[in-house]
């Protein structure tokens, strides 16, 4: 429960910051550079705001901003076109399917479900893969960037606790 007053839901300050902040954090972390001969993990940033989101409230632009957030991936990471927005979306749309679910669980327990929802974010990126590309990507690295991922979830806690109580109409 949050001790300071909610924040109201303009577009710019529930979506648009938190976008350019993950999209800003993947490039960063995206730099060839290694630390003692290991590089540094790419997770999916954009998860924290695919998440949020969804339990923030529905809106029109979300999967809008979902999709153009994939793309930038997709550049970055060198895969096809539309496979990071498509993986996206999926559990954009699970999240928000089981909204009222997660609605008033504990932190542990939206911990447990951002970890879900990025699992099958995942699972459906892996899938895509294998239809694009005719060969599976490395399992153990899909492991650990779904756990570098799942280890975001503070972030996406912040993001929802700062607007989930700005507009009742979706209570």
């Amino acid at each position: 429960m949050s001790f300071q007053a909610a924040r109201p839901l303009d577009p710019w300050r529930w979506m648009g910051a938190p976008a350019l902040i993950c999209l800003g954090a993947t490039l960063l972390l995206g730099l060839p550079f290694r630390l003692l001969g290991l590089q540094l993990p790419e997770p999916v940033f954009p998860m924290i705001c695919v998440f949020s989101w969804a339990v923030i409230r529905p809106s029109i632009l979300s999967p809008i901003v979902i999709l153009l957030i994939g793309i930038v991936l997709d550049l970055l990471w060198g895969g096809p076109l539309g496979l990071w927005g498509l993986s996206m979306l999926v559990g954009y749309g699970l999240t928000l399917s089981m909204r009222a679910m997660m609605l008033g669980q504990s932190r542990m327990m939206m911990w447990a479900w951002y970890a879900g929802v990025c699992a099958v974010v995942q699972l459906a990126g892996y899938l895509f893969t294998m239809l694009a590309f005719q060969h599976s990507p490395n399992v153990l690295a899909v492991i650990w960037q779904l756990l570098a991922t799942s280890l975001l979830y503070p972030f996406a806690h912040r993001l929802i606790d700062r607007f989930d109580d700005a507009d009742v109409r979706f209570r």
